[in-house]
């Protein structure tokens, strides 16, 4: 099961990584239509409709790496204070009750409006460019369909952890810094208790 969990947590690592630089297409829209609109006095008809497109691939691709992440929104007002077990138990049922609803619903119906869209050739109406925009509604039935198999991931997660009454592990990847921040003091603690001890115990 673990061998599992790791294979799609790589995966929706590296379906993450890739969309993560929809970011630098954005930035590079946004700049370019800075410059132009206030230096050249010339601005397009298209950088908004590459922002708003790059964000929202960025956004809705991005959810199965979060969720892998562990980094979605909780209210753990209650759920920090429980045993694994208990945490395991209750992530369950909300699985079972409400993730795989909603993401059947947004793969389907997502599907349904895509098809649609790709039908007539949608284009924005955001701006007189004309810009298609058809091809970019099939992010969101690809999306329901990458968290889907991350639920999986993390349903085999809540199992571990019922059993075991200990989380597994996540795979190591980039963190913000407040977290590199307190890691890097608590391992500065761990390491000056060490010492202290030695020290205590030598005299």
């Amino acid at each position: 099961m673990r061998s599992f969990i790791y294979a799609i947590d790589k995966f929706s690592l590296w379906v993450g990584h890739a969309f993560a630089w929809c970011i630098i297409a954005m930035t590079f829209g946004v700049g370019y239509e800075v410059f132009v609109r206030y230096v050249l006095r010339d601005p397009t008809s298209w950088a908004f409709d590459l922002s708003y497109m790059m964000y929202g691939t960025l956004f809705m691709m991005g959810g199965a790496y979060t969720l892998s992440r562990d980094a979605h929104v909780r209210g753990d007002v209650f759920y920090r204070l429980w045993q694994p077990r208990t945490q395991g138990i209750v992530e369950l049922a909300l699985y079972i009750l409400f993730f795989y609803p909603a993401v059947l619903a947004l793969i389907f119906a997502g599907w349904k409006f895509a098809e649609q869209s790709i039908g007539y050739r949608e284009v924005s109406v955001m701006s007189p460019a004309n810009v298609p925009i058809f091809h970019f509604k099939l992010v969101i039935p690809a999306a329901g369909i990458l968290l889907f198999i991350q639920g999986l991931a993390q349903v085999s997660r809540c199992i571990l952890a019922i059993r075991e009454n200990r989380w597994p592990d996540l795979i190591a990847d980039v963190e913000e810094t407040e977290t590199m921040i307190l890691h890097q003091a608590q391992d500065h603690a761990e390491v000056q208790k060490e010492i202290d001890v030695s020290k205590g115990s030598g005299r």
